[in-house]
């Protein structure tokens, strides 16, 4: 493909979850897209041969269907680590990438505490191993500092992005109920209906909601409802009178839908892409990876995206060039983007879009704690999506005034997330208590049909102590930096955690359920908070980096992601997001990415004199 005889109307950095929405929409606007993807090509055959890497992993982790790739590489959860303090320095070498990523990770963490979320860099980004959760923010959630005094108001409201959530649930195909989600203020417009009907509660759905539907905490009653779910359940009838049909398979209950659906009952970005390659106005470079944005210092505009090409994941650099257009679209993730724009100052020496000094900074996730144990009697785990209920009637109240609100995710995998089942225990069983035969079998099905597992996805708010800079001294197998990452939890968080902490003794207590901290497989979350000791997990929510906001003073970009210090760029993603809340972010994110397509749009069809 020649893209120096293509004049195109917009360069979008990122094949993943916004760049494939935006590609899509301009496309289909019949506007001029060349898309810049730094992983792998997206072929036919690429579940196949996922799910047989996956299948030959012997950890079960969300990045474990994906290989690594040391030109476009990726963090993983198995190389996060307790920081010592002080940190240690970088290996000396570090500037062999490979070596230096397989011996510790991708992150150069500088702690105190470790940044635990991972994400995918290729085609469909980290659509490939979400859980497919597509929550709505509450309406407080976007005025968090008027209401409440913490944190920062977004640039928008709950009604300016409504029929962008319409957007996005539509094209992602969503499973939910309205009347459930009408919770804290949520509003649809006239006569909603979701794509697709939630899908069924699980076992353990249906014993929560009966042993918790008298149980009240902070004013809130622990109301258990489905989560929106971008799978494909049974489908709605829309208003044009039709049934919704994405064309793809209903949800066959695989548990290793995360992180990977076998059958694409899940939604993933890879769907949006395709569709916007056959507008036959969407162009994509693979293996490409943007290394420099180039600024007209005159004017403020953008005038280029330098890149560098490779073949294989870890052979070496074999191309380079330079994209042109009339407008550029940062759409790297959050963590990628900011990298992308703090090292391209060698015209601007604080990097481009960063006139506030807020790229990179108010790095944010939804920290999880875990609660795991038994139920008194059987409630089959390991079956059917990994969640499809949850608590939602926690993430919001006047205690936002004085510490994090949260979100309750129930868990469908007994105790693989915190404690490895059925792994660990089965080892246990077999190494540690020597069972066999009838005893073994009779040990497991007593056993593990009793797991369950909470998730408390925990409010973080932004502070510029939490940050992210291009590292100086270690980098990938193309020469590019590597993320330097500095990362804390704020006693908001913290005192959310003993929250949630003190939720779980009476939600056990209420069904009848002991609390376990068995074979905890991970510490290196480990904290303190008064005279608590809690850990926290990543929930794979990176939010922050390139806020927006009302003011260049204090943000990156205005409410439509269009940088204040550069017309013709937009910067879209969960870097977008002003605070965290509670929710999974996705389904916000792509609601934004809608948005910003149509102010690209609208400016693109703006007469020039």
């Amino acid at each position: 493909m020649s893209i120096s005889q293509t004049k195109y109307d917009a360069v979008i950095v990122g094949g993943g979850w916004a760049g494939s929405t935006l590609a899509y929409k301009l496309g289909v606007a019949g506007k001029k897209v060349l898309i810049l993807e730094a992983g792998i090509p997206f072929q036919s055959d690429n579940r196949e041969d996922f799910m047989e890497t996956f299948f030959m992993a012997t950890a079960k982790t969300p990045e474990s269907p994906y290989s690594q790739n040391y030109n476009a590489p990726r963090p993983s959860v198995l190389d996060i680590k307790a920081i010592t303090d002080p940190p240690q320095p970088p290996a000396e070498d570090c500037k062999n990438a490979k070596d230096a990523i397989e011996k510790d990770g991708y992150f150069i963490q500088k702690g105190p505490l470790p940044f635990g979320s991972t994400y995918e860099r290729l085609a469909g980004g980290t659509s490939w191993h979400w859980l497919g959760t597509c929550l709505r923010l509450v309406r407080n959630d976007f005025k968090l500092k008027s209401v409440y005094g913490v944190g920062v108001d977004w640039p928008m409201t709950y009604d300016d992005l409504s029929p962008y959530y319409d957007e996005a649930e539509l094209e992602i195909g969503v499973s939910a109920d309205v009347e459930e989600q009408a919770i804290h203020g949520i509003t649809f417009s006239p006569d909603y209906v979701y794509p697709m009907q939630r899908i069924p509660p699980s076992v353990l759905d249906k014993v929560l909601t009966e042993g918790l539907k008298d149980v009240v905490i902070d004013g809130n009653p622990l109301t258990v409802t489905g989560t929106p779910a971008g799978r494909n359940g049974i489908s709605n009838i829309m208003k044009d009178g039709q049934p919704y049909n994405n064309g793809r398979r209903l949800c066959q209950g695989n548990t290793n839908c995360t992180p990977i659906c076998p059958i694409q009952a899940k939604y993933d970005a890879t769907i949006t892409l395709n569709k916007a390659l056959q507008t036959g106005n969407v162009d994509i470079l693979y293996q490409t990876v943007a290394s420099n944005v180039l600024v007209d210092t005159n004017t403020g505009a953008i005038t280029g995206i330098e890149y560098k090409q490779y073949q294989t994941k870890n052979g070496p650099q074999t191309g380079s060039g330079t994209a042109t257009g009339t407008k550029y679209i940062i759409a790297a993730h959050a963590i990628e983007a900011a990298k992308l724009l703090l090292m391209s100052n060698t015209q601007l020496p604080n990097g481009v879009a960063n006139f506030s000094g807020q790229v990179g900074k108010n790095l944010m996730d939804h920290p999880v704690n875990l609660s795991w144990g038994s139920m008194p009697d059987p409630v089959y785990p390991f079956r059917g999506p990994l969640s499809t209920s949850g608590i939602e009637t926690t993430r919001d109240g006047s205690f936002r005034t004085e510490r994090a609100a949260y979100r309750i995710e129930i868990g469908n995998e007994g105790w693989n997330w915190p404690a490895g089942a059925p792994y660990t225990q089965l080892q246990g069983c077999v190494g540690e208590a020597g069972l066999f035969g009838k005893e073994l079998i009779g040990k497991i099905q007593h056993d593990f049909v009793r797991q369950f597992r909470l998730g408390y996805l925990i409010e973080q708010l932004p502070e510029e102590t939490n940050y992210i800079i291009p590292s100086e001294t270690c980098f990938d197998n193309l020469g590019i930096p590597r993320p330097e990452i500095h990362y804390n939890l704020d006693d908001y968080t913290r005192a959310g955690f003993q929250a949630a902490e003190e939720a779980s003794v009476t939600i056990f207590g209420a069904v009848g359920a002991a609390i376990s901290t068995e074979n905890r497989i991970s510490t290196a979350g480990a904290f303190t908070y008064e005279n608590g000791v809690y850990y926290t997990n990543g929930a794979g929510h990176v939010m922050g980096t390139h806020r927006m906001g009302d003011s260049n003073e204090t943000s990156v970009t205005d409410a439509n992601m269009k940088s204040w210090d550069h017309d013709n760029l937009y910067l879209v993603g969960c870097g977008s997001l002003p605070t965290g809340a509670t929710a999974n972010p996705t389904l916000t994110m792509m609601a934004l990415a809608f948005k910003a397509a149509d102010a690209i749009i609208n400016s693109l069809n703006v007469p020039h004199e």
